[in-house]
C-alpha cells in the first residue's frame, strides 16, 4: 500500500518497527519536503517488498559500485523520475536511508547517498569506506550524510 509522506504532520507509518522509528521518520519528511519544494514533487514510499526495482536497484548499484552489502532489513523504498534525474530510495529498519541519483542525460550527476537517522550508529558497512558530515534538520534533528559519485552505467 503506498504511503505519501506527509513533512507537515510527521508520521512512523510504515517505520514502526524501527528502534529510530521517530528520527527515520522525520529524516524521510525531510527528503518530502526538499522534492516537494524544489520540484513539486509529491514524494511516495511503499513497503520495501512491494517496491522490487527501487530495492533492486538500489542494492545492484552499491553491490557493483563498492561492494557494499546493507545487512539491515529494507522497510520502505521508491523510485521516480525528477528534474532530469532518475531517483531511488530505501529506508532501512536500521535508521539509514539510501539513496540513488541517477542523471537521465549523459553528464549528468550520478550518485549514491547515505544519511543516518539521529541516534543510529554509522553501519559497519560503510563506517571504514566513509566519513559523515553533519547538518541539521528542523523534521528530523541532526542528520549524517556521505555519498559516492557512480561511476558506471545503470
Amino acid at each position: 500500500m503506498p504511503y505519501t509522506v506527509d513533512f507537515e504532520n510527521v508520521s512512523t507509518i510504515g517505520l514502526e518497527s524501527s528502534p529510530v522509528a521517530e528520527a527515520l521518520a522525520g529524516l524521510r519528511a525531510n527528503e518530502a519536503r526538499y522534492y516537494k519544494n524544489k520540484y513539486d514533487h509529491v514524494f511516495t514510499v511503499r513497503p520495501a517488498g512491494e517496491a522490487p526495482e527501487a530495492l533492486g536497484s538500489v542494492t545492484r548499484i552499491l553491490s557493483e559500485e563498492r561492494g557494499i552489502v546493507i545487512s539491515a532489513r529494507p522497510l520502505e523504498a521508491t523510485s521516480f523520475e525528477v528534474g532530469g534525474f532518475r531517483m531511488a530510495y530505501v529506508f532501512y529498519e536500521s535508521g539509514l536511508a539510501v539513496n540513488v541519483m541517477y542523471g537521465i542525460e549523459d553528464g549528468m550527476k550520478r550518485a549514491v547517498g547515505f544519511k543516518l537517522s539521529e541516534g543510529m550508529d554509522v553501519p559497519e558497512e560503510l563506517a571504514s569506506k566513509f566519513k559523515f558530515a553533519r547538518q541539521k534538520s528542523k523534521l528530523a534533528g541532526e542528520i549524517r550524510g556521505s555519498f559516492f559519485v557512480i561511476k558506471g552505467e545503470y
